[in-house]
């Protein structure tokens, strides 16, 4: 460790000191002895509060390498969250416009379907119509050939019955054909809504 600067001590120890007018002193050795003393214990001193300062110094520096560390993880960590937040924002916006798709479909599906309602009800309140004409037309003739049998004679009766039971043989078929359709829509119908549950089942999970 070198001497603190503008201090010699070769100089200090060799040094005369002047008396009043310029005579020579002869310098005390008790004198010369304190001074080394004092400057031998400011250079210990010195040199402690080096060695602290030095200490201090490699612990700063080594809690700075520390911080860069952790800095460059953070750094890292940081990078990864914003690539994530923006991977879940553009899932979010997907989810949105799907959502918003299966509501339109479903809009259009209930009106859809209540359309196929209307048509069903319609339908059935014209099969009821026709049913009760029917009913009326068969008994209309039942009662032509009860009140026509002392008329007619057994051969021209037996034609007239047959068709009848033509007529009512047409009816019938007509009425069968007219309840298969009424069975197909209602298939359709039922179709329709296990579609339209399967689809908010699927948005709802989506959410």
């Amino acid at each position: 460790m070198s001497r603190p600067a503008g201090i010699n001590l070769e100089d200090l120890i060799n040094a005369t000191p002047l008396k009043e007018g310029g005579e020579v002193l002869e310098p005390k050795v008790e004198q010369l002895m304190c001074k080394l003393r004092r400057l031998q214990q400011g250079t210990r001193d010195l040199e402690e509060e080096i060695k602290e300062i030095v200490s201090v110094s490699d612990f700063l520096q080594e809690e700075l390498t520390t911080l860069q560390t952790e800095a460059y993880k953070l750094e890292g960590i940081h990078k990864e969250k914003e690539e994530l937040c923006r991977k879940l924002q553009f899932q979010c916006e997907e989810s949105e416009q799907d959502t918003v798709r299966h509501l339109k479909q479903n809009k259009k599906n209930r009106e859809l379907l209540e359309q196929y309602r209307c048509e069903i009800q319609e339908f059935k309140l014209k099969q009821r119509k026709q049913r009760m004409k029917f009913e009326n037309q068969l008994q209309q003739l039942i009662e032509q050939h009860k009140s026509l049998h002392s008329v007619f004679t057994p051969e021209r009766l037996s034609d007239e019955i047959k068709s009848a039971e033509n007529t009512k043989s047409q009816l019938l078929s007509a009425e069968q054909m007219k309840l298969a359709q009424l069975h197909r829509l209602n298939e359709d119908l039922d179709e329709m809504e296990k579609q339209r549950q399967l689809e908010k089942t699927a948005a709802e999970t989506q959410e």
